[in-house]
């Protein structure tokens, strides 16, 4: 079977007392379903105004939604280290996606493995090594693709990405021996630019128009010089064959990848996204748009790409749910879903990720284990991608190293409110770069609250302050007001702190000395 050449990720597994640790078969198994760049503006159950994901709600009724739910790093491979090893970047080694991941150190996916359970990860993986503590794996990059890469060799399989990860998940589950334990990490390439929808939703929302986000046309006085520099911008970041699906005509950036994003295509797939988007893409040359109007253009273009990429993974997590049931499964399985990190989709004028700002730093995140996470739980604790190993452990019954800077929420998923819970949250984003394809977002760190967020910005020696109360759309910073002086005092204090609780020494240190004036 195919499925045992390329074994997928994850499963966390629950578990309520030692006497249960003692007894494998009563183990929970675990599917960690885990997207990219999944925005929470793009899940309906998390509010969203230009989408519905009507399976993705129904998971988030089903168990307990974590309302306030943030990453470390906003970006693919280090967010994918995190998730693995319970550690903040600096800790970890993956501080970028071009630096190195310290692979010996534990993970989930190891101890889960070391005590018994079997485990897959299916895929895209984002790390410089092969995936570890994994008895199968299989990798599989881009949106259309001609197979997967196992640790035997590659073995073609082609097909669309977010349907072939989920079928080999499947096939995987369905082999594994049922007095054993699994866990799974279904990973999904989409929502990932370039947006590269299936065939069969290639002409959703082609009705309508998606709604524009009130800072679409952005102004970025009072924030740092960083964020006019940021190359994300949809006016002018967004290159034509290559994220807007206009012709390529070989004198355009990127236009050669945007032929080999489509060489997997077979010639029905390629037939059906030359109907769908020929006559569209004659339209826009016809009418010689200009300005604003050419902005709302390709807002429409990227979003729609975009919400057609989250209605597979959508589609694709119903799979998943509609398998369990269908195996008699569901009972004993922890389901998870969440995102490497959110998503700008059009706030600030941005398509991408990596600023500390919300649309980018938030995720959604569902848990669903019947009988044990009552249905419907909405928790507002502040969680972050560094809790989710400590968490699966908890919930395999195993302990959680002390090096691990997470903590589990298996107490918070079960409606009970622990002692001592976090007040803040610490971020560090360190890859910057230049060119034109670069995104160009300077290195940064800070601290956000349940309520107010500092920035520090040190590639430009900056500050950012904004009261998420007022302005929950981050658009007046706040750092030279002496009215929250005192605020923005404590918040860098707390900055230094988190450097000194978590040994983050990396990119520009932040002086310990004002952790001890607090």
């Amino acid at each position: 079977m195919i499925a045992s050449l390329l074994g997928l990720a994850l499963f966390l597994v629950p578990q309520e007392d030692a006497a249960a640790a003692a007894a494998p078969a009563e183990r929970p198994n675990i599917i960690i379903i885990y997207s990219d760049d999944h925005a929470e503006a793009a899940v309906s159950a998390c509010g969203s105004e230009i989408t519905r994901t009507p399976r993705l709600d129904e998971l988030a009724a089903q168990g307990v939604r974590f309302s306030q739910s943030f990453v470390a790093n906003s970006i693919c491979g280090p967010a994918r280290a995190t998730i693995l090893t319970g550690l903040h970047s600096h800790a970890n080694g993956r501080v970028s996606n071009g630096t190195p991941f310290r692979d010996g150190l534990p993970t989930w996916s190891k101890l889960l493995q070391a005590s018994g359970y079997r485990t897959a990860m299916y895929g895209k993986w984002h790390l410089p090594t092969d995936p570890n503590g994994f008895d199968d794996w299989g990798k599989v990059s881009s949106y259309y693709t001609r197979g997967v890469q196992t640790a035997d060799g590659f073995v073609e399989r082609p097909g669309y990405s977010t349907d072939l990860i989920t079928d080999l998940s499947l096939e995987w589950i369905a082999e594994q021996p049922r007095e054993q334990p699994f866990a799974i990490w279904i990973n999904y390439h989409a929502s990932h630019r370039t947006w590269l929808p299936a065939t069969r939703y290639l002409t959703m929302f082609d009705d309508r128009q998606i709604p524009e986000p009130a800072t679409l046309f952005p102004d970025f006085a009072g924030k740092s010089p960083a964020a006019a520099l940021t190359q994300m911008r949809i006016a002018e970041d967004l290159f034509p064959a290559y994220d807007l699906k206009l012709p390529v005509t070989g004198d355009q950036i990127l236009d050669q990848s945007a032929v080999s994003r489509m060489a997997p295509m077979n010639e029905e797939q390629r037939a059906a996204w030359d109907a769908a988007y020929g006559p569209k893409n004659a339209a826009f040359a016809a009418a010689g748009l200009k300005g604003e109007d050419l902005v709302r253009w390709k807002y429409q273009r990227y979003i729609k790409d975009y919400l057609r990429c989250v209605a597979a993974i959508d589609e694709n997590v119903g799979r998943v749910m509609d398998f369990l049931e269908e195996q008699g499964m569901a009972e004993n399985t922890i389901l998870v879903y969440t995102s490497d990190q959110g998503f700008f989709l059009g706030e600030n004028g941005w398509y991408d990720k990596r600023w500390m700002y919300e649309p980018a730093l938030r995720t959604p995140f569902f848990v669903r284990w019947p009988g044990k996470i009552p249905a419907g739980l909405v928790d507002d604790h502040l969680v972050q991608n560094i809790d989710i190993a400590p968490t699966i452990l908890d919930w395999a019954g195993l302990p959680v190293p002390e090096e691990m800077h997470g903590r589990s929420l298996a107490d918070l998923a079960r409606g009970a409110q622990p002692r001592g819970w976090r007040d803040a949250i610490y971020y560090h984003y360190q890859e910057y770069n230049e060119g034109r394809i670069a995104h160009r977002v300077a290195e940064h760190d800070g601290v956000r609250t349940a309520y107010d967020k500092l920035i520090r910005v040190y590639r430009h020696d900056a500050w950012e302050y904004y009261d998420l109360r007022s302005d929950p759309l981050e658009q007046h910073n706040r750092i030279d007001d002496p009215a929250v002086a005192g605020r923005v005092a404590e918040l860098k204090r707390r900055l230094a702190a988190f450097k000194v609780e978590f040994d983050d020494q990396t990119g520009k240190p932040y002086p310990a000395s004002e952790a001890e004036a607090d």
